[in-house]
C-alpha cells in the first residue's frame, strides 16, 4: 500500500497511540485490501493523480482513494506513532508506504508518479535514486522532496510535495523509465557536480560512475560544453577528480582534501600483498613510492568491536612488517575543519599543503 498525504488530516480514529498502533494499523491495511493491491489514496482529484487511474504493477491495480488517514481511521500523530514503530516508512516528502513492501526500481517510479507532473524530469539526487544509486548528502535520503524541472516555457508545479524548478534541457538529455521522466545519466551528474557541495557532489559523482552510469571522460565533455551554468566552475574541476574505483563517499571525500591542498592524486583502492603474494589489504587511498595509505572508516563496516580488531590488526602488518605510513579517518576527521589530514600527508610526502580549504 502507497498513499500520498494530505496537507492537513482530519477524521475519527482510536484515540490510543501506543503499542497497539502497528497492529491495528496493519488489520486496517488489509481489510481495506484484501487482495493486495497498492493503493493511491488522494483527498482531492488533480491532472497528477489521474495520470495513476488503471496503471498496474506486478499485477497490482494502482486504485484511486479518499484521503488514506480518513479511510482507515488515523490522525496525524498516529501515522508518525506508526512510523515509529516501523509499521510504515517514509518514502520521500508526502509518501509514505506500507513497511512491508519492497524497496525496489518500479516501487519507486510508482511512489514519484503520485507527485511529479507528467510535463516534469526528474534529475539531481531524484534523478540517480531512480537510478538505484545512493547520491544524497549525508542524513538527506530518509526524507527528501523529488527535484524536477520542466521546460522554461512551461509552468512549475507549486505542489508541496516536490520541489519544482524552470530550466533548459535538451530532449536527449530525457530518459523515461516507466511513466517517470528523468535526465540521463551524463545530465544527472552534471546537475549534481554544479548544485551540491563539494565534497557531495565529488562522492555523487563517483558513485554514478562507479556503477558504469557515465565515464570521467564522458561528464569532462559534458560539462566542458556548458556555458554561463550556476556552479559550472566547481562542476569543471570535479570532473578531472572522478574516480570509478571509488567504493564510498569518504574515499572521495579524501580525495578531495588532498587535491584542494595541492598534493598529488593517490592510486584508489590498490591492492597491497605480503612478499609471499597474499594480499594483506587493499587500501582506500595511496601514494605508492612513498608508501603512504590512506583508509576511510565509515559506520557500516568499521563501527562493531569485530571490525575495530580486524583493522588494528591488519593495519600492525601495514605498518610495522611492511613499511607503511598508514592516517586513518572518520566523517567528522574529514568534514570538520580540522586540517590534520592534510598536514600529516604533506609531511610524509614532503610537500607543504595549501591551506585553508574553502569548504
Amino acid at each position: 500500500m502507497v498513499w500520498r498525504r494530505e496537507s492537513r488530516v482530519e477524521g475519527p480514529g482510536p484515540t490510543s497511540v501506543g503499542r497497539g498502533l502497528p497492529l491495528a494499523f496493519r488489520r486496517a491495511v488489509r481489510s481495506r485490501v484484501p487482495s493486495g493491491p497498492i493503493w493511491c489514496a488522494c483527498g482531492k482529484r488533480d491532472a497528477q493523480c489521474d495520470e495513476m487511474r488503471s496503471r498496474s504493477l506486478h499485477g497490482s491495480t494502482v486504485q484511486r482513494g479518499q484521503t488514506f488517514h480518513r479511510e482507515i481511521g488515523l490522525t496525524e500523530t498516529q501515522l508518525r506513532s506508526a512510523i515509529a514503530h516501523h509499521t510504515v516508512r517514509r518514502v520521500f516528502h508526502g509518501v509514505y508506504v506500507d513497511s512491508e513492501v519492497a524497496d525496489t526500481r518500479d516501487f519507486r517510479i510508482l511512489g514519484l508518479q503520485l507527485v511529479v507532473p507528467r510535463h516534469a524530469v526528474l534529475c539531481g539526487n531524484s534523478a540517480s535514486w531512480i537510478y538505484e544509486v545512493d547520491t544524497f548528502p549525508p542524513g538527506r535520503q530518509f526524507d527528501f522532496k523529488p527535484e524536477c524541472v520542466v521546460p522554461c516555457d512551461a509552468g512549475r508545479s507549486r505542489s508541496p510535495h516536490i520541489s519544482c524548478r524552470q530550466a533548459l534541457i535538451a530532449p536527449e538529455e530525457i530518459a523515461e523509465t516507466g511513466e517517470v521522466r528523468h535526465t540521463v545519466p551524463v545530465r544527472t551528474v552534471s546537475d549534481l557536480l554544479r548544485t551540491l557541495r563539494r565534497p557531495y557532489a565529488l562522492s555523487a559523482a563517483d558513485s554514478m560512475a562507479h556503477v558504469g552510469l557515465v565515464s570521467k571522460e564522458e561528464v569532462r565533455a559534458h560539462v566542458a560544453a556548458l556555458k554561463g551554468y550556476r556552479g559550472i566552475v566547481q562542476a569543471r574541476e570535479l570532473a578531472e577528480l572522478i574516480e570509478p574505483k571509488s567504493e564510498s563517499p569518504g574515499e572521495g571525500w579524501q580525495r578531495l582534501r588532498l587535491a584542494d591542498a595541492g598534493l598529488p592524486r593517490p592510486e584508489s583502492q590498490l591492492i597491497v600483498a605480503d612478499r609471499f603474494g597474499r594480499e594483506v589489504a587493499r587500501l582506500d587511498n595511496a601514494y605508492v613510492e612513498a608508501k603512504v595509505g590512506m583508509e576511510y572508516d565509515g559506520k557500516e563496516f568499521h563501527s562493531l568491536d569485530e571490525d575495530r580488531q580486524n583493522n588494528a590488526d591488519r593495519r600492525t602488518v601495514l605498518t610495522d612488517i611492511l613499511g607503511w605510513r598508514m592516517i586513518n579517518s572518520g566523517k567528522a576527521d574529514i568534514l570538520g575543519r580540522d586540517p590534520a589530514f592534510e598536514l600529516q600527508v604533506g609531511e610524509w610526502l614532503g610537500i607543504v599543503p595549501s591551506l585553508p580549504r574553502n569548504w
